[in-house]
């Protein structure tokens, strides 16, 4: 009989098993393989003690079979209450006995993903280190530039076919403020805001402090005869500080008069902020927002463009702070979000200089930093606990 009706008849012979079971188990207990129970007989052997009451041995033979078909109706309802009733027993065993899986739970993200406030201030205050280092270099390469009356401006594809417009430079620095702007509300709203702000600050840092060295080591003149620079002041060291000061407190933008100053050419220090910022804005927001990011790539792309048509800067200023802007910023990531590398041997972007800053920063960020967004401001205690009862009382 097939297994299927054998276990219809379940219920109707599980009293009269329950009855007729003995108390005692043979000492021998059935055999099972990869989770399937493995009976052997044979008709020359005797069949082995079943672990349950009244069990009999199936026989697989033909000989077995051909006993089966010849025996009586009796015989036959017999022998179907003691397959019922080894079915039965055996299967209350396996359930018994049953071998237990344990799945391993992820770790909590919030354990993987450690705010450490402390390292994001030790990464502000490398950005502000060398911020103020870049306008001490300012003034330093001021004084080296050469006149317009002896270095006329160097010959540049871009300015032979467009001419230029006065208030184009006015347009770019518009746009900065408006993407820094964007970018650190969207910032005050990320939930992460200690591991990404520290990348943040990290990269300007370390997209400056090139900066100052290619500012430093080739001083190019002026891009036009339209600059005014400010007099050059050769040993007065209080004058420079001055003027450092004031940079300092303009944000070295024309709009608030205080970069009177030439020289900082090479590389293209508001490209690199109206690349940041998009860059930044990009990888930190939902993909829903198709349009917001098309439009902060729009402002980012016209400042640059803006910052050629009025000549405040070569084309090759704004294509190398664009090159070295992007590059730096696609390496950070790359490198914080696959895991693997860091400790791969053959993982050539470890052998960068800032590598060592680089896993002091992400050591403990075990995963990628996920996009979600949270209050800036916790909420006080009484209105979070009346928050709960409303929604307490919407749920009901």
């Amino acid at each position: 009989m097939a297994a299927s009706e054998l276990l219809q008849h379940d219920e109707e012979i599980h009293t009269y098993v329950e009855d007729n079971a003995k108390t005692s188990d043979p000492p021998n207990p059935p055999r099972v393989a990869n989770g399937n129970l493995a009976f052997h007989a044979s008709s020359s052997s005797p069949a082995p003690p079943s672990t349950c009451p009244g069990a009999v041995a199936v026989d697989t033979h033909d000989s077995g079979k051909k006993r089966e078909h010849g025996r009586n109706g009796a015989s036959s309802n017999s022998n179907t209450i003691k397959q019922n009733r080894l079915i039965h027993c055996l299967s209350k065993r396996l359930k018994r006995h049953r071998n237990y899986v344990i799945i391993p739970m992820p770790e909590e993200l919030t354990n993987r993903l450690p705010k450490e406030w402390w390292k994001t201030g030790v990464a502000f205050l490398y950005a502000l280190f060398n911020l103020v280092f870049t306008t001490v270099i300012i003034t330093i390469v001021h004084e080296r530039v050469p006149d317009k009356s002896v270095s006329p401006p160097l010959p540049d594809k871009f300015f032979d076919y467009v001419d230029r417009v006065p208030w184009a430079f006015t347009v770019t620095e518009v746009n900065g403020l408006i993407l820094v702007g964007l970018w650190s509300i969207q910032w005050l709203f990320l939930k992460h805001k200690s591991i990404v702000g520290r990348r943040c600050f990290f990269l300007i840092g370390t997209l400056y402090m090139y900066r100052c060295v290619t500012m430093y080591i080739t001083t190019l003149p002026v891009p036009g005869k339209h600059m005014v620079c400010a007099p050059k002041l050769e040993n007065d060291s209080t004058g420079k500080i001055w003027r450092i000061l004031k940079l300092i407190s303009g944000g070295g933008l024309s709009l608030t008069g205080s970069h009177l100053m030439c020289g900082d050419f090479l590389y293209s220090g508001h490209t690199v902020v109206l690349t940041l910022s998009y860059l930044f804005i990009k990888e930190y927001s939902p993909p829903w927002l198709r349009w917001y990011q098309w439009l902060c790539w729009l402002l980012s792309a016209s400042g640059a463009v803006c910052i050629l048509i009025a000549h405040e800067h070569y084309s090759i200023d704004v294509v190398i702070a664009y090159y070295i802007t992007t590059r730096i910023f696609w390496l950070y990531h790359t490198m914080a979000n696959t895991h693997a590398l860091r400790q791969a041997p053959n993982n050539y972007l470890s052998r960068t200089w800032w590598n060592p800053i680089f896993n002091f920063l992400e050591r403990n960020v075990q995963t990628t930093v996920p996009l979600v967004f949270s209050w800036p401001i916790s909420l006080p205690a009484c209105c979070a606990q009346r928050y709960h009862i409303v929604e307490g009382g919407r749920d009901e």
